[in-house]
């Protein structure tokens, strides 16, 4: 009986091989005739292009000093209008937002100043008519007046909000007032930072 049991298992052992044996040499032949080798197969694999140092090369490439100057002459354009838009670091600080917020919101007397200046230069001049004269002076007493007055109500206004908003701040107050007095008299257009607030906006 043990040895019927051996030779049938070494009969199934060689039949498995010869099985495997087949099945491979067939998967072998359908690969040699449909399978195309690669480049890399046959060890000649395509070389990779130089790409990065061809961009090496041409961002090292020396400029003209025309290039040069018109380079100089673009990075100080963007540094321009950055500092247009954002400003520079003290007024990144959130209470001098506030401030330029408390002014751009509204209308002020001083965008006026500086136009209201140049009528009054040109009514007082000792050619013009003693009416004119007065005129110019009055126009110039109101406008005065009128700034001085209007950067009180904004001083006021900031010193509220910075003292609800900003209790531990380390900011100057005079020096927050100062700031938004000389913007609100500057045209609109000319500020910097741009204004971010439309005139109305509630702050």
């Amino acid at each position: 009986m043990p040895s019927l049991f051996r030779r049938k298992s070494a009969n199934l052992a060689e039949e498995t091989v010869t099985t495997v044996t087949s099945d491979e040499e067939a998967a072998a032949s359908a690969r040699t005739r449909g399978h195309t080798p690669s480049k890399r197969e046959l060890g000649q694999e395509t070389p990779k292009r130089p790409t990065a140092n061809r961009r090496v090369a041409t961002s090292t490439k020396p400029l003209t000093k025309q290039e040069a100057r018109e380079r100089r002459r673009e990075l100080r354009a963007e540094s321009a209008a950055e500092f247009r838009r954002e400003g520079g670091p003290r007024d990144q600080a959130p209470e001098r937002v506030l401030a330029r917020n408390v002014v751009d919101s509204r209308r002020t007397v001083g965008t006026w100043f500086f136009g209201g200046a140049l009528i009054v230069l040109v009514g007082s001049s000792p050619g013009m008519p003693p009416i004119v004269q007065l005129v110019s002076n009055l126009l110039w007493g109101a406008l005065a007046l009128g700034v001085v007055v209007d950067s009180i109500l904004i001083s006021r206004k900031i010193k509220k909000l910075v003292r609800a908003r900003f209790p531990k701040t380390d900011q100057r107050m005079g020096s927050l007032y100062l700031y938004a007095i000389m913007r609100a008299i500057t045209f609109r257009r000319m500020r910097t930072p741009v204004p971010r607030v439309e005139i109305g906006d509630a702050i």
